[in-house]
This record gives C-alpha cells, structure tokens and sequence, in this order.
C-alpha cells in the first residue's frame, strides 16, 4: 500500500490566541483567505521575550495586520499607540471589532497599504515596526525600506519572512541584526536601528 504523500505546508489554524500581557488568552479569528498565515505562538513568544515583556509607552505599527496578532500583542504589553494596517476591507473591519471588543482605545486599525502608512509616519516617530507580509509577496524588501526612516533611534524592526535574510541587506538600511530564529518555513528577525 502506497502511503499518500505529506503536505509541505503547514495548516492554518482557525483561531490564535494572545499569548501576554492584560488580554491574554484573548482567541482573534483566522478567517480563511489567501496568504493569511499568523505568525505562530512559539515565534510571537519568543519576539516578546526578545523585546522584553514590557511596551508601556511605545508606539508601534503593524503594517501587515491580518489577524491583528502581533500588533494586539503590542498593545496588551502596555504599547501606548499601536497603528494596525490591513489590505483586506473585511479583515480591517473585523481588527476594528476586536478592538473595540477589547476597548483598545490606543489601537487604531487603516485599511489599506501598509507600506504607505509607514511612510507618512514621521521621521522617528516610532519604537517598533512589524512586517510580516504574505509570503507569497515581494514586500518585505520595499517594507523594511520605509520602516526605517520611521524608527526612532534604537527602535526596533520584526521581520518575518520565508528565506533567510543577510547581515548586508540589514546594514544597507543603518540596522543591526540582533536576534534570529528558524521556525518551519519561517525565518524572524528583530534588528535594531543605529543612531
């Protein structure tokens, strides 16, 4: 008997959980939509160990919500600003609820590009950026580009993407590589911005 072949990718799950801070254990809904894919618990543990457990006063954007995971993380650690874009009109309005929901009155959800909104962000103005864009794009390069610009000094980038990124492509954009971790398919990054 011939064993049917393993699937490569892994399966979506339906529903993620905010895993610190005042909301934890909050469940956000994965709706079923091409590209969406959450950054797993294990990695979003481990990119908040890396930041430390604690965001009060930060202002922060993510510019690939979907779920709204990583940047509802954020703002359960103490962010005090946290600027969620999303793409997908029915995604965004589905942030909007869960906000609201979770009366995350320092969270304000803008349905559209995300790499726009980095850029109309101004200069220095933020303490963390996430990019997690679909890995079937080629956004994250042009992403990373307009983070920087936004960052205060010493702020912090998180980059997920699919393929390993170098130490060169980091330092181009006046950023240092300060943590990395492989996990399946993915490989996250936390840099940090120089002066």
């Amino acid at each position: 008997m011939v064993k049917p072949a393993r699937p490569t990718f892994q399966t979506v799950p339906r529903v993620v959980r905010i895993i610190g801070g005042v909301w934890r254990r909050t469940r956000l809904p994965v709706p079923d939509k091409p590209g969406l894919r959450p950054t797993p618990d294990r990695v979003r543990e481990t990119l908040f160990n890396w930041l430390g457990q604690d965001l009060t006063g930060w202002h922060c954007l993510d510019a690939f919500a979907g779920t709204g995971a990583l940047g509802l993380e954020a703002a359960s650690r103490g962010a005090a600003r946290v600027w969620l874009a999303e793409q997908d009109a029915q995604q965004a309005a589905q942030l909007r609820a869960t906000a609201q929901r979770l009366g995350a009155t320092q969270v304000e959800v803008q349905h559209g590009d995300g790499i726009a909104l980095l850029a109309a962000q101004p200069p220095a103005s933020l303490d963390l950026v996430l990019l997690d864009p679909p890995f079937d794009s080629s956004l994250a390069a042009p992403a990373l580009a307009a983070a920087v610009p936004a960052l205060c000094s010493g702020g912090r980038v998180y980059l997920e993407v699919p393929h390993p990124w170098s130490d060169d492509a980091f330092a181009a954009l006046n950023l240092t590589p300060y943590r990395h971790l492989k996990a399946g398919v993915v490989h996250a990054y936390l840099a940090v911005k120089g002066d």
